[in-house]
């Protein structure tokens, strides 16, 4: 049996194919997965997300499997050894940024709960639920992402344009954008209440 896939699910790399059928619109909940997304979203700009995909488990490995209070505590002799990793995007203001978002991202720990807590109040714990028809329906930011945006600049993240964070929202299933046709649309409907 043929599956159909959103467009955008390259089916000669096996990695996008396992991501679109395995992550992409199932809700997470997992602190430290909401953590890796953002910044690879973040990692992602100006760059295609099939890239991001290929170095991820150079990522996980080079910021120490995405530990938030490892990052915050990063020198510049860390720096430097990331800035000379080719296993991942060499871009000082990206991983400037990551460290950034470490120390950001604790600081809402301590004053709101975490990621999870923090970013699923925007839809009060519950997936928007779309039904886009073709992937040119689907829009690259919404007033939801607009705000979410701006609130998460204000505690301090980088890298957090209304784009990368809509991107985010799909990736960590805050909204669920599988075109119809896809057969992932219903089972993430279904999984509305299931997590990763």
């Amino acid at each position: 049996m043929i599956l159909t896939r959103c467009a955008w699910a390259n089916p000669g790399n096996p990695r996008y194919i396992a991501y679109h059928d395995d992550e992409w619109g199932i809700p997470c909940h997992d602190e430290t997965r909401l953590f890796e997304m953002l910044n690879l979203e973040g990692a992602q700009a100006g760059l295609s997300w099939e890239t991001i995909l290929n170095k991820r488990e150079n990522y996980r490995a080079a910021f120490d499997a995405w530990d938030a209070e490892k990052i915050a505590r990063y020198d510049a002799v860390k720096v430097a050894l990331l800035l000379n990793d080719a296993g991942i995007v060499r871009n000082r203001l990206k991983v400037a940024a990551t460290i950034t978002n470490a120390q950001a991202c604790l600081r809402l720990r301590d004053e709101a709960g975490g990621l999870d807590s923090f970013l699923w109040s925007y839809v009060d714990g519950k997936p928007i639920q779309n039904a886009w028809v073709t992937l040119k329906d689907c829009p690259a930011t919404t007033p939801l992402s607009d705000r979410l945006s701006k609130d998460l600049a204000k505690r301090g993240f980088k890298f957090v344009g209304s784009t990368i964070i809509y991107a985010y929202m799909q990736a960590i299933g805050m909204v669920n954008d599988h075109c119809i046709d896809c057969f992932r649309h219903s089972l993430c409907a279904d999984k509305a209440h299931t997590a990763l």
